[in-house]
């Protein structure tokens, strides 16, 4: 088991632009993330993409080891990923559902890094954050998702 913790929460209401911090966010069942481009369906994705396009996760210890390995300091933002957490194993948690304060998400898959954000970021991101980029995740339970929030894993 981990005991983790919500410490980021970043929604871009349109597609490429700079994703924003927030203190909370509203999870919407189905939808994603209250304002974010993908809940208004402006991301970069095809109308047949699941799921695995309401939210994204990536670990504050990834960001530090790509700054530790590869000496590329990429802000939590810069990731384009929703959620920063701290102290929870998200390669592991592909296929199961887990909570965030009151709402439940399901791991859909890994979100590799991939070309796109290496042209947003700098040269070496795809690399470093390779098997490390992070999670997709369903919306099982909505609510609200706060800064600080504990991440538990629900038992399968």
């Amino acid at each position: 088991m981990f005991q983790g913790h919500l410490i980021g929460i970043f929604i871009a209401s349109h597609k490429g632009k700079d994703l924003q911090g927030n203190d909370q966010v509203e999870a919407v069942a189905g939808r994603g993330l209250l304002g974010d481009r993908y809940f208004l369906r402006e991301g970069t994705y095809s109308a047949k993409d699941g799921p695995d396009r309401e939210v994204t996760l990536i670990e504050a210890e990834a960001l530090e080891g790509l700054a530790r390995d590869y000496q590329i300091v990429l802000a939590p933002a810069q990731a384009r990923r929703n959620l920063l957490t701290r102290g929870v194993p998200l390669n592991h948690l592909v296929g199961k559902d887990f909570t965030i304060g009151s709402v439940t998400l399901r791991g859909i898959r890994l979100c590799e890094p991939c070309g796109h954000l290496e042209k947003l970021t700098c040269q070496g991101v795809e690399k470093g954050l390779l098997h490390r980029g992070g999670l997709r995740a369903q919306i099982v339970t909505g609510g609200m998702l706060k800064v600080g929030a504990a991440i538990d894993a629900l038992e399968s």
